[in-house]
């Protein structure tokens, strides 16, 4: 339970080898901070948090867009989180921000410091803030349109396609008039995006050949994949690409715990003899884009063109249990906390 004088943190524990594990995080209570904030400093209490496949790669001890986590340090996490005191006019006390916040209940932050916070505009839940309007969504749009060059006579391949990202990417193509194909794994996930989000063909990696769909499905080759698996199912992408075809790659969540490098994708030879380009990227490059972006979601969402679903589970003692639902398959659209 919050209380004025304990913040709650999940720690990293230990750098995880393989498949991280809770106990790779120690729960531990600190003091809260001080309410004695400089100028543009402000203490917010931490209301819900998101679980991204990212994070995994966060904790490796390896050069990356961002430092590692440091080892007993609070595990780092996108939040919402409450204004609780506030030196800085434009951030006042009650309003609801986001940013990297950390799994504790309280942080000292600042809007453009090491911890950059952003206001929730009036009326947006947290959920939405921190799905489908947040990283999610960005990472979606960003994928598709900004380094795929989505165009609406592509033949567009979205593999995590029932993940909070995948959804998401998978309805954009179908709004912008592209022939879409989604892989997920297992009947439900199929159906759900079937049935709910218009993706009328869907290959269940898990019950069909992923090659033998891929070339029934794709006569003419895929223009734009979207990869948020890497692994076999990008090896099968690749085989199935046509030329000049371009690869938008947002995660590769089929090696995250691998404790060692798997070799592949073993076809890299495609990617030359059809001329491919292939890219990965990383939404915040591409921060002045956002509030465009996050427009045409909203417009999108508003018009229920756009469709998604949220596991929200409950507790700050089940936050390290809540990150492993990502890689065992057990979430069911955006994955986020409730803390109590």
């Amino acid at each position: 339970m919050v209380t004025d004088a304990i913040n709650r943190q999940w720690v990293l524990a230990r750098r995880p080898r393989g498949a991280v594990r809770e106990d790779d995080f120690a729960y531990v209570e600190t003091a809260r901070p001080t309410p004695d904030l400089g100028a543009g400093e402000i203490l917010v209490r931490s209301a819900m948090f998101s679980f991204d496949p990212a994070m995994r790669g966060w904790v490796d001890d390896v050069p990356s867009y961002l430092p590692p986590v440091a080892i007993g340090a609070p595990m780092r996490a996108s939040a919402v989180a409450e204004i609780v005191e506030s030196a800085d006019p434009a951030f006042p006390v009650g309003r609801l921000v986001i940013g990297l916040l950390g799994w504790q209940d309280y942080a000292v932050v600042n809007r453009a410091g090491e911890r950059p916070i952003t206001l929730l505009p009036e009326g947006v839940s947290p959920a939405i803030a921190l799905g489908v309007m947040g990283g999610s969504g960005l990472t979606a749009y960003v994928g598709l349109c900004r380094v795929g060059g989505l165009k609406p006579d592509d033949n567009v391949l979205v593999t995590g396609a029932a993940g909070a990202v995948g959804s998401v990417a998978a309805q954009i193509a179908r709004i912008r008039g592209a022939h879409v194909v989604g892989v997920a794994g297992g009947a439900e996930k199929v159906g759900w995006l079937r049935s709910a989000c218009g993706i009328a063909e869907v290959i269940d990696y898990r019950a069909e050949d992923l090659d033998r769909r891929l070339g029934e499905l794709f006569p003419k080759g895929i223009d734009l994949f979207f990869d948020n698996v890497g692994g076999n199912q990008l090896e099968a992408g690749i085989a199935h690409m046509a030329d000049h075809g371009r690869i938008a790659l947002c995660g590769a969540i089929a090696t995250y715990n691998d404790a060692e490098p798997r070799p592949g994708p073993r076809n890299m030879m495609k990617v030359i003899t059809a001329r491919l380009r292939m890219e990965g990227f990383i939404v915040m490059d591409h921060g002045a884009a956002v509030p465009g972006i996050m427009a045409e979601l909203a417009g999108w969402v508003a018009e229920g063109q756009i469709v998604f679903r949220h596991d929200i589970q409950t507790g700050f003692a089940n936050i390290p249990a809540t990150l492993l639902r990502l890689f065992s398959g057990e979430n069911r659209g955006k994955q986020l906390l409730d803390v109590d």
